[in-house]
Order: C-alpha cells, then sequence, then structure tokens
C-alpha cells in the first residue's frame, strides 16, 4: 500500500471516528439541557453555519460565491438531508441509543439504490438486490422483531431511525447533482444554512435554552466542531483520493467505533442477536459498494470498437 493510499484510508477512519461520536454528544446535550430534538437539530445547523461562514469569510471568501440556479438544488438538500435528517437523527438516538441508531442508519447506502432505481431507473442487479436482503434481517435482528413480547426497541424507534437513514441517503442523491460545480465547503455551508432556515420557525415560541451548565456548552461545541466540520471535512479529504466505493466500505468502521463509545461511556450494550445483525447491514454496504469485476480480457481483433476497452467505472457500476 503506497502513502498516498494509506493516508487517504487513515483520513476516512478518522471521519468515522468523529462521526460516532455524534450520538453520544447528542446524550450529553439532550440530558444537560432537555432541549427537544428539533430544537438541538436547529441550534446545531446554526453553530455549523455560523462557524463555516466566519471561517470562509476570513480564509476562502470565494468559497462564498454560488450560481442562482443552483440555489434550489442546494435549499432541497439543506431542507431534507440536513435538516429533516437531524432531526430524526436526533429522535433515533434518543429512542434507540446511539450504538443501535447508528447501525439502522448504515442502511442509508442501501436506500440510495432504490431511490436511484425509482428516481433515474438505475438497474436493481442481482448483487444490488442481495445487499438489500442482508440489510433488511440485519434491521430486523437489530430490532428483535424476533420477540416481539420483549422488543429492545420501540417500532416508533425503528421507524425513526429509518426515516433518519433516508433522510440522510438522500445526501449522495443530492450531492450527485452538485459534485464536482462546487468546493465541498461551499456545499456545506449553503445546505446547513438552509437547513436553518427550515427549522428555524419550529423554534417560534420557544424559550431559549439558555443559561446552560458549562459541560453542557463543552458537548455542544465538540457536536459542532467533531462530528459535523470536522468529519466531513476529513471524509472530504480522503474521498478525493479515493474511490467512492472504497471510500463506503472504509465508512462502515463508524459502527464499531459508535458501539464502543456508548459501551464505555453510555453503558449500552448489544446482545450476540443485535451484533449479528449489525454485521448483516454491514455486509449489505460492503456488497453494494464493491466495483463490479472485469471480465477477462481477451485479445481483441483490431476492429474492436474503442469503448470496449475502456475500463468500468467503479462509481457507476454498485
Amino acid at each position: 500500500m503506497n502513502k498516498e493510499r494509506f493516508t487517504a484510508l487513515a483520513l476516512v477512519v478518522a471521519a468515522t471516528a468523529c462521526w460516532a461520536t455524534s450520538g453520544i454528544l447528542i446524550h450529553f446535550v439532550s440530558n444537560g439541557s432537555g432541549i427537544s430534538p428539533v430544537g438541538l437539530a436547529f441550534y446545531r445547523d446554526l453553530g455549523t453555519f455560523t462557524a463555516l461562514l466566519v471561517g470562509l469569510g476570513i480564509t476562502r471568501p470565494r468559497f462564498l460565491l454560488v450560481r442562482r440556479r443552483d440555489l434550489p438544488w442546494l435549499a432541497a438538500m439543506g431542507a431534507i438531508s440536513i435538516g429533516f435528517f437531524h432531526v430524526m437523527w436526533n429522535m433515533a438516538v434518543l429512542l434507540n441509543g446511539a450504538s443501535i441508531a447508528t447501525v439502522i442508519q448504515s442502511n442509508a447506502p442501501i436506500f440510495v439504490t432504490v431511490m436511484a432505481w425509482l428516481l433515474w431507473r438505475e438497474p436493481l442487479t442481482a448483487r444490488k438486490l442481495s445487499a438489500i436482503a442482508l440489510a433488511f434481517a440485519g434491521t430486523v435482528l437489530i430490532a428483535r422483531l424476533d420477540r416481539l413480547q420483549n422488543m429492545h426497541i420501540s417500532t416508533l424507534g425503528l421507524g425513526v431511525g429509518l426515516l433518519s437513514a433516508i433522510f440522510y441517503g438522500t445526501f449522495s442523491l443530492f450531492g450527485k447533482k452538485l459534485r464536482g460545480t462546487y468546493d465541498s465547503w461551499t456545499i456545506l455551508l449553503y445546505i446547513f444554512g438552509f437547513a436553518t432556515l427550515v427549522l428555524a420557525p419550529t423554534q417560534i415560541g420557544q424559550p431559549l435554552p439558555w443559561p446552560l451548565a458549562p459541560k453542557v456548552l463543552v458537548s455542544f461545541a465538540a457536536l459542532v466542531f467533531l462530528p459535523t466540520i470536522l468529519g466531513f471535512g476529513l471524509y472530504t479529504n480522503g474521498l478525493g483520493r479515493l474511490q467512492a466505493s472504497v471510500a463506503s466500505i472504509t465508512a462502515t468502521t463508524e459502527i464499531p467505533f459508535a458501539a464502543l463509545m456508548a459501551y464505555f461511556l453510555l453503558s449500552e450494550r448489544l446482545d450476540g442477536w443485535q451484533i449479528l445483525g449489525a454485521a448483516l447491514v454491514v455486509g449489505g454496504v460492503v456488497l453494494i459498494s464493491l466495483p463490479r469485476r472485469r471480465r477477462a480480457r481477451r485479445r481483441a481483433p483490431a476492429d474492436l470498437p474503442a469503448e470496449e476497452s475502456v475500463p468500468v467505472n467503479p462509481e457507476s457500476s454498485s
């Protein structure tokens, strides 16, 4: 493994370690302040937007400019992929616990596959269907639907967790439209800004969550900078040096990171069936992320069309 590839993989793993702290920090902020999931989503997005606006305005002012025709896409991405997602994610963590919420959210690549088939008629291959089956079976085991009389999470918790995964999955769908047009920091700035605008009406008439204990303020600041700004920054940096499929597979390390942190900091436990379910979800994501195996190259005749000798693009074969 060359040095550049190793560095890129290390950046992605570091990003997932940052993301894994999200559930823990949400738990600390919510319990310490009593703020609602919607309120926490609003202030998290507002804090992230403010930090990005100040930081980019000082260091990279050219990143603040976008074309007017792209604003609807940025607005939709901010509202759905960030605003609605953060509300569902906060609720999922509070209802299910940090580790289980993270595992259920790992179904996002599966939902992206289904939505891409519905929206863009991308083919549903046997491998994709197998990955969907693995992820579904894993989610059933995580939720312990085999023990209806003593479920570990409620039907509401499972539904909220799956909605969180769906909203998170739309990030890739909108990102496909905007990727390559703007720097990733520009996209993050605008989508967090629009997410703040979408959630702002929910805070009308709501008391300000103030004053807060110093520990809660530290946890909130960490929530803004660690899993949000630093996590996305590290992942974007690593993604620029890796194939998307490789980065996606590596990003599944968020699941064990989240489980370990929840174990040591929140005393959460996953039983044997739930661990097996987590493995099935990871297996589904890995299966759908792997590039299609190319057929053995045969000696081509002289009149072979040029496009038949072009290597398969791994990003279009999942």
